[in-house]
């Protein structure tokens, strides 16, 4: 995992019921956080932004994941788009270029 960066794409894993995918990506990161080996970065676009947000359970887990070493970025244009800028309780606001910069040097993993 440590060669990896993950791209967040949504508050939830997957096609359906909301509250279910909320479910599947808060276990996916509660896992993540207990591996020895993390990925690079966690990058999170368009509805992603909202799991950095107290809104969401799992921005506990991102912060846990932050403190461990792991990059949590946000999508600038996103972060502004939805109007949760102000909102971030995890991670910080980042760019475009840097989302190329790191899928540039490491092998992007996909969450939608």
């Amino acid at each position: 995992m440590e060669n990896k960066v993950i791209l967040v794409l949504s508050d939830q894993l997957g096609r359906g019921d909301q509250q279910l995918g909320e479910g599947i990506l808060e276990t996916f990161f509660t896992l993540l956080k207990q591996k020895e080996k993390k990925p690079k970065a966690i990058f999170c676009m368009n509805r992603g932004v909202f799991t950095m947000t107290d809104e969401s359970l799992i921005s506990v887990h991102l912060k846990e994941l932050e403190s461990q070493g792991v990059e949590v970025l946000a999508c600038k244009t996103c972060a502004d788009y939805y109007g949760v800028t102000e909102k971030l309780s995890a991670g910080k606001i980042s760019s475009m270029d840097k989302f190329i910069e790191l899928s540039s040097q490491y092998e992007v993993l996909t969450l939608s």
